[in-house]
């Protein structure tokens, strides 16, 4: 049964924030439902929505929407929408975002999911679009 608290988000912080001052970035963390650890990006160097955008309009053309303020990053298809230094950040975030403590032991063929916890991770949000900082 998925599960993430308070303390276990409190683990996983100084690895995902590791990360975070690599690259430049500045994010925040919460849970949500004490199943999901929530990283929200809300400013830094990399062009995340940018980046995004070229490439699903290279990979899927005519069924691409771009997106303009924020992203809902996709956990399992990440890799295929990004490149470059957003996707190695990207790749380098979800490591430490689960760290020692997620498993993942589900088999959707037979509607049994069992996974330590969920990662959200949003590059902006509906109501507080990304920074893009040159600094």
């Amino acid at each position: 049964m998925a599960w993430m608290n308070q303390e276990r988000k409190a683990q996983l912080a100084p690895a995902i924030k590791a990360v975070c001052t690599k690259y430049g970035i500045k994010v925040s963390l919460a849970v949500r439902h004490h199943s999901t650890l929530v990283i929200n990006i809300k400013q830094g160097k990399l062009d995340f929505i940018g980046n995004s955008n070229k490439v699903c309009a290279e990979k899927y053309r005519e069924r691409h929407n771009p997106s303009r303020d924020y992203i809902d990053v996709n956990p399992y298809w990440y890799h295929e929408h990004f490149d470059g230094d957003a996707l190695s950040f990207m790749k380098e975030l979800f490591a430490a975002a689960k760290g020692e403590l997620w498993y993942d032991n589900s088999d959707a063929m037979t509607d049994y999911f069992d996974t330590a916890y969920y990662i959200d991770v949003n590059v902006g949000n509906w109501n507080k679009p990304y920074a893009l900082t040159n600094v």
